[in-house]
């Protein structure tokens, strides 16, 4: 078996044409063409159908394309792990992460880990839970930190911390004077809603459905800074992780307010490809999140 043509099949079909594989392979679209063509003469089978530019997968292509995917991530956890042996002490760890965790608890363990590792570079992006498990999955980053459980056949999942879920009011809302809010107390009441698939989302639209609950949604916001402000700004109230709205209730600019309901929490999940190859430096911050999560609980 060719290795090269069937590191290119496999390349196109993953970027779903030969233009963009081509780009990635740094060779020309004909010669990706061609390599495709001399594997299926190879083996005297049809692998691709081409309708347009879409590239389709024959019976055969799929069996192929899947062992190819396997291949090549062990060539990944193997050029991973010879780039540790000949780093040691350095190295590059990627984080993917959802927003609440990512922007108002990680850095309480990427920066001391910095300071104790300065060899180490560390990256963190900001994405949607369901972006950051297809990006662990496909071996894009190192590990992942997302806001609800998934399963996933090629992803090892476990719990870093729970988080208490509150409703935000501004200071002058009605239901700022609460303590406590009961299901009725939503009735009618204008809520900005974060972005469909996100937990707090789930959570408030579950909670809505059980209690047969009536709301109005003014906002729709992907950002929680920016539900913050809005909130702040009594365009309505919003279900966010307690944690997230902390600065702003400590400056008496929000209302947190607890709802009577056992369900509104969240966790926050760390995942990780099961194949992956731990790297010493990757195990160093893997520790010291489950070190750090167990002494704030």
């Amino acid at each position: 078996m060719n290795l090269n043509q069937v590191k290119i099949f496999y390349s196109a079909v993953k970027a779903g044409n030969l233009s963009a594989a081509a780009g990635e392979l740094c060779i020309t679209q004909p010669a990706v063409t061609k390599s495709i063509q001399r594997l299926q003469e190879h083996y005297d089978l049809k692998l691709i159908d081409h309708i347009g530019k879409k590239l389709l997968l024959t019976d055969a292509g799929e069996a192929l394309y899947a062992i190819a995917e396997k291949i090549f991530e062990m060539e990944s956890h193997a050029e991973e792990s010879i780039r540790d042996f000949q780093q040691r002490q350095r190295g590059h760890v990627r984080i993917l992460s959802s927003e609440s965790f990512g922007d108002y608890y990680l850095p309480q363990v990427i920066i001391p880990y910095c300071k104790a590792y300065p060899l180490v570079k560390v990256s963190m992006d900001i994405l949607p839970t369901d972006l950051v498990v297809e990006n662990t999955a496909s071996l894009n980053c190192d590990i992942g930190f997302i806001s609800y459980p998934v399963v996933h056949e090629k992803l090892t999942i476990r719990d870093v911390l729970e988080d208490k879920l509150v409703i935000i009011t501004s200071r002058s809302h009605p239901l700022a004077r609460k303590t406590m809010l009961k299901p009725h107390d939503l009735q009618g009441q204008a809520v900005i809603m974060h972005e469909k698939g996100s937990a707090p989302r789930r959570a408030i639209e579950e909670f809505i459905q059980r209690h047969a609950i009536t709301v109005n949604i003014p906002l729709e916001l992907t950002s929680n800074r920016a539900i913050k402000r809005a909130a702040e700004h009594g365009i309505g109230i919003a279900l966010v992780s307690q944690k997230v709205a902390e600065e702003e209730i400590e400056a008496k600019r929000l209302r947190a307010i607890p709802i009577a309901d056992p369900s509104f929490k969240r966790k926050f999940y760390l995942i990780h490809h099961k194949e992956k190859y731990i790297s010493e430096s990757l195990q160093r911050l893997m520790d010291m999140v489950f070190q750090w999560a167990s002494e704030i609980h």
